[in-house]
């Protein structure tokens, strides 16, 4: 494979997420494999991360995405007069770091030497 070609792969996982996260449910984007052959998915989504045998010439093609984000924290204060005179108390909640993990899952039957995509997994509803 050309250096290109690599490139081009390690770069379409990208592609495929912002594609799912702009078109608003991956359900509506992967529906759009079945009936194509499991090339189709690689070539936009790069590599799957696991691939499960079924059985009776079935697969299971799977793709695994974590995001992280930064949820800052807040703080807020409030001034109260009190017998002792006027106090300031700050309220404060600290940030943390969000992660979320999302698998893609395909299914596939083999025909005439090939893998085609003939049903999906609902992504839970987070990874929509």
């Amino acid at each position: 494979m050309s250096t290109h070609g690599a490139s081009l792969l390690t770069q379409a996982p990208k592609v495929f997420f912002i594609a799912i996260a702009l078109a608003g449910c991956a359900s509506d984007i992967m529906k759009n494999y079945v009936g194509q052959p499991v090339e189709s998915v690689v070539l936009d989504c790069g590599p799957p991360t696991a691939i499960v045998d079924l059985g009776q010439g079935e697969r299971a093609y799977q793709w695994r995405k974590v995001s992280t984000s930064a949820v800052s924290g807040t703080s807020s204060g409030e001034v109260r007069e009190t017998k002792h005179g006027t106090v300031y108390e700050e309220t404060e909640t600290p940030g943390y770091i969000e992660r979320q993990e999302c698998f893609y899952t395909f299914y596939a039957r083999a025909s005439g030497g090939r893998w085609f995509i003939t049903n999906f997994r609902q992504p839970k509803l987070e990874c929509e």
